[in-house]
């Protein structure tokens, strides 16, 4: 099913009718500030397992996201970081970066790899906002591909929802999406690290 959502003032009868498909284990597919994505919600491990399955990964070997509020959330799902990390997050966020960081045993095993690291994200998209206000933790986000090897990542909600939409409970059309995903910083060793550069400027680590 394909729903539009506003981009920039998202509807609360919508955000609420996404947010219980997630709370009762769905999986919807939605726009972020780069790419569009799968998504579902942190305690809902069966719909983790499943969102795997399209993507063909095992799930311990996932290196699947979650989308926070703020600093204080992400705070919560990371083990303590130095100030130097804070102050980095600070400059980054709401914006086009994943930071990893050492997972808080407030994240559910399921999630993390074996190295007990977390992808952290906090989307500047009001849509993502809303859904994770009405939510009240965190969703698992993973990068939606192409079904086309040409392209990347599919940037058409009407197309996602043709061609990926039988896979999913719900594809939010936020309208039209990126074709660059988000710039991964690993922060777990000495000193900050690119490990993809993306949308996000790594010119922040200066």
């Amino acid at each position: 099913m394909l729903l539009p959502i506003h981009p920039v003032n998202p509807e609360p009868r919508k955000i609420k009718q996404v947010a219980d498909i997630l709370r009762n284990g769905g999986i919807a597919i939605i726009p972020t500030d780069t790419i569009y994505a799968y998504v579902c919600d942190i305690y809902q491990a069966r719909a983790f397992e499943k969102i795997c399955r399209l993507k063909e990964v095992k799930p311990n070997k996932a290196n699947f996201s979650l989308l926070c509020s703020d600093l204080s959330n992400i705070s919560q799902f990371a083990r303590p970081f130095d100030r130097s990390i804070y102050k980095l997050l600070n400059r980054a966020f709401p914006g086009a970066y994943t930071f990893i960081l050492e997972a808080s045993s407030e994240v559910p095993g399921v999630f993390r790899d074996r190295r007990k690291t977390i992808g952290l994200r906090i989307p500047d998209h009001a849509i993502i906002q809303a859904l994770l206000a009405e939510l009240g933790h965190p969703m698992v986000v993973a990068s939606l591909h192409d079904l086309d090897s040409i392209r990347t990542y599919p940037t058409d909600p009407e197309i996602i929802d043709e061609e990926q939409g039988h896979d999913v409970d719900i594809v939010v059309d936020g309208g039209a999406g990126n074709l660059i995903a988000s710039t991964v910083i690993d922060c777990t060793a000495d000193e900050p690290e690119v490990v993809r550069e993306g949308a996000g400027d790594v010119g922040i680590l200066n």
